[in-house]
């Protein structure tokens, strides 16, 4: 019996390059006989009626489970505690969604990643009294410093300041939104590498570089090759993505002094057409072999 899906995409990233992203899961879906139907997430309406969780979804079918490539934390909730089946689930999305959550949910699991300092939490209108915060931020790290907004994608929230002056002038900016302050790793200065994983193995990888930005990012500019990695990486980004609690990430790497890898960043929707343009794999053939397993492929 042929199992139903669907692929829950915000409503507002219409854009070319989301579709094409859409695209591809549909067409991988349909190879392994599954009807996958894409949904806005805005086309969904979550209720409480009745003191009850309730939505309504007009026009679309039941699914036996759903790909839920969006952020909308509180709609995946909703889904959840309706009884769907998420991949990924609600607490792995809501954990990769916050720097800040993540660093903490990795720490807690040992894992190598850099020194990382958050930024207390202000409310609107209030004022930092002194500068205290700062004199510990220049007491931890040597410039330059790299401050990460805690919630961001592309690279765009994540920022290199060089010496005080810089580094108050970007406190102010962001003292009201949650951020961390973090050690620079020199030796990996615009490069990175973005390990793909489904389930407890690596399907995919590819190294980013750029050499106009420490950012390795291909929206910030960065190039993109093949990339096989070494046992160290592919162990330390299945770590990562099972400490997360992700059924697939796209888990990115730096590198250490000896080319040691060290856990920058966890990504619950990793996008997989940038990996399928540099090494031809299809990173969503793998999500839903491992999807089909999980809900019984009878």
């Amino acid at each position: 019996m042929n199992k139903k899906g669907w692929l829950i995409y915000n409503g507002g990233l219409i854009s070319k390059k989301f579709l094409e992203i859409n695209h591809m899961y549909i067409s991988a879906a349909a190879k392994k006989g599954i009807e996958l139907q894409p949904v806005k997430n805005n086309d969904i309406y979550s209720f409480v009626m009745d003191n009850s969780l309730h939505v309504k979804k007009d026009g679309l079918f039941q699914p036996d489970f759903i790909l839920f490539l969006d952020k909308d934390i509180r709609l995946a909730k909703q889904l959840e505690g309706l009884g769907y089946q998420l991949f990924n689930n609600a607490n792995a999305i809501e954990i990769c969604d916050d720097k800040i959550a993540t660093f903490q949910t990795l720490a807690n699991k040992r894992i190598r990643m850099p020194k990382t300092l958050f930024s207390p939490m202000m409310f609107p209108g209030t004022i930092d009294p002194n500068d205290q915060f700062i004199d510990r931020v220049e007491k931890e790290f040597d410039y330059p410093i790299v401050i990460k907004e805690a919630f961001g994608s592309f690279g765009e929230q994540v920022y290199l300041v060089k010496n005080r002056e810089e580094l108050v002038v970007k406190r102010h900016e962001l003292l009201y939104r949650p951020h961390l302050y973090q050690q620079f790793i020199s030796s990996s200065t615009g490069k990175d590498a973005r390990l793909y994983v489904v389930g407890k193995q690596v399907v995919a990888s590819m190294l980013r570089f750029n050499e106009k930005d420490f950012r390795a990012n291909v929206t910030n500019g960065g190039m993109m090759q093949k990339f096989d990695p070494p046992q160290t990486f592919k162990g330390l980004a299945i770590k990562a993505s099972q400490a997360v609690g992700a059924d697939f990430s796209g888990v990115d790497l730096l590198f250490g002094d000896n080319d040691e890898p060290i856990i920058c960043e966890v990504n619950s929707n990793a996008h997989i057409k940038n990996v399928f343009d540099c090494t031809g794999i299809d990173v969503s053939e793998y999500i839903f072999d491992y999807i089909l397993e999980r809900i019984g492929n009878a």
